[in-house]
């Protein structure tokens, strides 16, 4: 017997570790584009699932950029049921007149896709996949654009969707093995040109910085950021955990914050205890940056008696005497 491909069971052992655990009581959903990385994922979700006892769906996303992408993703569709998926479907989103660039409006509307997808199949779990790359191409872009601890913190291996967990069983799999077991199961991916769209940052950073990085710097570069997420992704949890009990600690009987309790907290906790609560209040995640939340802070630690602090949504936070609080309406 042939031994198997080096490349094959490494993708086969990072999926059959993801899908360990799961509740038994629906399809996991493997989101598949077509692309090297997402149809190793979705072979190897298709021979592992079934082995674990459960059941695999696929889906494609048409996000109707392209001419003939009803076509591709129809094919894709088609693979999926060859492979042994138990439903294979495409689902068409629209891109055009969503808010932000071109970039997080697709992004945007394939997770309302998937999430969507999920709750009609029951789904326990979609899984998604990026890459080792891809996490060292989110660092650079998070160091370029001052993101801090979080956005250092690449993408976290789980998340939530919507009330399904969001699982990136690839991220320690760099993607010259997604392509060669591609290549070694005789599997043909599709290269999508926006990945080498110099109008797209991500796709700037993969063609020049990140080679450019790997010569000056070495191959092992991409481990290391991808490291470097990890490392940060670790701290981050324990920050959260002491800004949680913090924020509980600062809670006012009427939904304020009490200011001596927050000058006492460091500014790393304080700023996190902050950023929960303007959430809590209303403030929208996406909107929610760091200017907010330093204004925030600064009427703890350098109030003069100025007005209210404004927040995304038309939310305003005042404070008078030890308290901060949300202003009345109006």
């Amino acid at each position: 017997m042939a031994a198997l491909a080096a490349p094959v069971a490494a993708i086969r052992v990072a999926v059959r570790h993801a899908l360990t655990g799961l509740p038994s009581d629906g399809p996991v959903l493997v989101a598949c584009s077509g692309g090297a990385d997402s149809l190793a994922l979705a072979v190897a979700t298709a021979f592992v699932a079934p082995r674990l006892g459960r059941t695999a769906a696929l889906v494609t996303v048409d996000h109707g950029l392209q001419d003939g992408s009803a076509e591709r993703a129809e094919a894709v569709a088609g693979w999926g049921r060859g492979v042994g998926f138990t439903s294979s479907t495409v689902v068409r989103v629209a891109v055009t007149g969503r808010p932000g660039g071109p970039e997080a409006a697709a992004r945007a509307a394939r997770y309302e896709a998937l999430t969507e997808a999920a709750r009609q199949q029951h789904a326990v779990a979609v899984l998604t996949g990026h890459t080792r790359d891809d996490q060292a191409e989110t660092v650079l872009l998070a160091l370029a654009r001052g993101a801090g601890p979080r956005g250092l913190a690449g993408m976290p291996a789980r998340r939530d969707l919507g009330g399904v967990p969001l699982l990136r069983p690839l991220l320690e799999i760099g993607r010259e093995q997604t392509r060669a077991a591609c290549a070694v199961l005789g599997l043909s991916p599709w290269q999508d040109p926006h990945n080498t769209d110099p109008s797209y940052s991500r796709s700037r950073v993969r063609a020049d910085l990140l080679p450019a990085l790997v010569r000056a710097l070495g191959p092992g570069v991409v481990d290391n950021l991808a490291r470097t997420a990890r490392l940060v992704a670790a701290d981050n949890a324990a920050l959260d955990e002491l800004a949680a009990a913090a924020l509980a600690a600062a809670r006012c009987p009427d939904g304020g914050l009490s200011v001596p309790v927050l000058l006492g907290l460091v500014p790393a906790v304080r700023g996190r205890v902050l950023h929960s609560w303007a959430r809590e209040l209303g403030a929208s995640p996406g909107a929610l940056s760091h200017r907010h939340v330093a204004a925030l802070d600064a009427l703890v630690t350098a109030w003069r008696g100025q007005g209210p602090t404004g927040l995304p949504g038309g939310i305003r936070v005042l404070r008078s005497a030890d308290r901060l609080s949300p202003a009345p309406p109006g």
